[in-house]
């Protein structure tokens, strides 16, 4: 029932969203429509750079390191590399594996497998052997694009499999094979292929910050859903993205994809530096800057005189996602940037789940804001009831469009009511907006006391003393489990296990006060800047 009395409507929300951006060009829907079944031909990647090319042949379409590239000459290079895997038995069916940081070999790369009907599986730089060995055997991986510092993990894979090197800091370098992507582009016919029978999708991997990461294949069932992000975040046509996260997480590539269709700039780096960050901001006048939470952090940590130094007043979005946004920090960046923060819920698995605007940013620190068009989200109790009320703590489901079918091993998340599990616990406000209060296995019971350690985390990111901290919970004899902070001091303030004890006690129950306190010069994290709670659990 839920599909005839919802769907019409906000299908036409859904159309009136995309219109407010620009991507229905009134009045030449026809123009719409055709951009429409592009997407629906060759995927959400290459569908926008040939539609866009087609637009605005000059259209700078990405700057990275060594330049603009107009989208004219985006399809015009992947369908060249297109060409020649084709030549290489390449094609539907295939699965192109890209290590790559960000730069105009992986999204040349990302645009040509889609052009072939190839899935495309975006792989993790950080990486080690044998994790990569690992997910390269597992999803069948038919070639493999690289970069030339990740050559020593190629040692672990089939030598059989095709690889292309896509990046060298030495001009001289060659891939195993002899064959460098740019090579394949040069000399190869840069004509258009027929299009395939149908889009290959891609794969993005859980951020694996224990064991093996699990592949997560994506494929965009509708152009509409991109109204679940444009509904609160107010992207619009031809404006600059500057994208600090990695292209590989699903943080940055859902801007990267928006971006795309929405004819925009996109400008990225190799490996994130901080103040070079607000100087491509600046220099580019980027209207949006896609980060992680610990980025965001770097940023500011430069001081207010560095930051200042730089004309950001272009930036209208500073996108962020990928883990908690804590209440000290996006006050810090509002303060830095101005009412600019948009703040995403989501998973690799889940795909969008809320946002919160800086409207609700303002009226509630901390939120991750509420649930945009094409979206739902519920909460439900151990027992599997639904949580309806405001200011109850439940488990957070969330179904759309855009959220996966199962991991490619066959495995799935728990699903109830057709929603999939974020693996996160959290509340409503009586305004509708969600809060997260942690993973629904980070909870400890201490002495009969229910305990989630983000709230103590976000009490002690406060402490002026403080540059970040982590809480995790360890066995305790007495109270069946305590509380352990790991904090990293800022330099030039003083601050002992004392000072930390007595700034939790003095905000919150006795019962949250960790019992031991441990000083680290940073906390463990892996490339998508997520916190390895495993690594401190090792710790303690």
């Amino acid at each position: 029932m839920r599909n005839v009395v919802t769907r019409i409507p906000e299908t036409v929300q859904a159309v009136m969203i995309l219109s407010r951006a620009g991507l229905v060009p009134f009045p030449r829907l026809d123009e719409g429509i055709r951009s429409l079944r592009t997407v629906k031909q060759i995927g959400p990647i290459a569908g926008p750079v040939r539609m866009s090319a087609r637009r605005d042949p000059r259209k700078v379409g990405i700057v990275d390191e060594l330049g603009p590239l107009t989208y004219s000459q985006l399809e015009s290079r992947s369908n060249a590399l297109a060409r020649a895997w084709s030549q290489r038995g390449l094609g539907e069916g295939s699965v192109i594996g890209v290590l790559c940081r960000d730069h105009r070999g992986l999204i040349d790369s990302m645009v040509a497998s889609g052009k072939l009907g190839s899935r495309l599986l975006l792989l993790n730089t950080g990486f080690a052997k044998p994790q990569f060995a690992d997910v390269v055997k597992r999803e069948n991986v038919s070639a493999l694009v690289y970069d030339e510092e990740f050559a020593p993990l190629l040692e672990a894979v089939d030598p059989s499999i095709p690889r292309f090197l896509a990046w060298t800091d030495s001009p001289a370098a060659k891939s195993d094979s002899g064959t460098t992507l740019e090579d394949l582009i040069v000399n190869t016919d840069d004509r258009p292929l027929p299009n395939p029978s149908k889009p290959g999708g891609f794969v993005l991997l859980t951020s694996g910050t224990t064991g093996t990461p699990k592949g997560a294949p994506r494929q965009v069932k509708s152009g509409l859903s991109a109204a679940q992000l444009l509904d609160r975040i107010p992207m619009r046509v031809n404006e600059c993205t500057v994208i600090a996260a990695p292209l590989f997480h699903g943080t940055a590539l859902s801007q990267f994809i928006m971006s795309f269709a929405l004819g925009c700039t996109v400008v990225v780096r190799r490996k994130f530096d901080p103040e070079t960050t607000l100087r491509m901001i600046q220099d580019n006048k980027a209207t949006e800057l896609v980060v992680v939470p610990v980025m965001l952090q770097r940023i500011l940590d430069l001081g207010e005189d560095v930051v200042g130094s730089y004309d950001t007043s272009s930036l209208r979005i500073v996108f962020s996602a990928g883990s908690a946004l804590s209440p000290e920090l996006g006050n810090r960046a509002t303060k830095a940037f101005g009412d600019v923060i948009y703040n995403l819920y989501g998973s690799t698995e889940v795909a969008v789940a809320t946002v919160a605007t800086p409207e609700d940013w303002r009226a509630a620190p901390g939120t991750v804001g509420k649930v945009p068009c094409g979206c739902r989200v519920n909460l439900y109790d151990d027992h599997g009831n639904r949580i309806t009320e405001p200011d109850v703590i439940g488990r957070i489901f969330v179904g759309s469009d855009l959220a996966f079918a199962g991991y490619t091993d066959g495995r799935n998340k728990e699903i109830i009511d057709g929603l999939l599990s974020s693996g996160d616990v959290g509340h409503f406000d009586s305004a509708g907006r969600l809060f997260i209060d942690g993973r629904d296995d980070d909870m400890i019971v201490s002495g009969g006391e229910n305990v989630y350690p983000v709230e103590v985390e976000n009490l002690l990111a406060e402490h002026p003393g403080v540059v970040e901290a982590a809480v995790i919970g360890v066995t305790d004899p007495e109270f069946g489990q305590r509380l352990q902070a790991f904090v990293v001091r800022r330099d030039g303030i003083e601050l002992d296990e004392e000072g930390v004890k007595a700034h939790v006690k003095a905000n919150l129950a006795r019962y949250k006060v960790p019992r031991d306190v441990r000083f680290l010069e940073s906390l463990p994290r892996n490339p998508t800047g997520k916190l390895l709670r495993g690594k401190l659990s090792e710790m303690a």
